[in-house]
């Protein structure tokens, strides 16, 4: 399930200059397994995890990483025309 999840990512993000991470495409929402709903994250795609990071309200990076084993549900929520 890996090379899928990857895609999923693939799609739903785009690539953030000089770095090897990804930021949320605009207008676009991600959650991972029924968890928080994710509007401005940034992705980090490893080979061995996966890494979003999130700014808080109060300024604070909070990153959370995952084991692709551990993925069981991805979900990208964006407006309906």
């Amino acid at each position: 399930m890996k090379a899928t999840w990857e895609k999923i990512f693939e799609y739903a993000s785009m690539p953030v200059h000089g770095t090897m991470s990804r930021k949320l495409r605009k207008g676009l929402s991600l959650q991972i397994n029924e968890g928080k709903v994710l509007e401005k994250a940034v992705i980090f795609i490893g080979e061995e995890f996966l890494r979003i990071t999130e700014e808080t309200t109060e300024n604070r990076a909070v990153n959370s990483y995952y084991d692709w084993s551990g993925i069981i549900t991805i979900r990208t929520i964006s407006a309906g025309e």
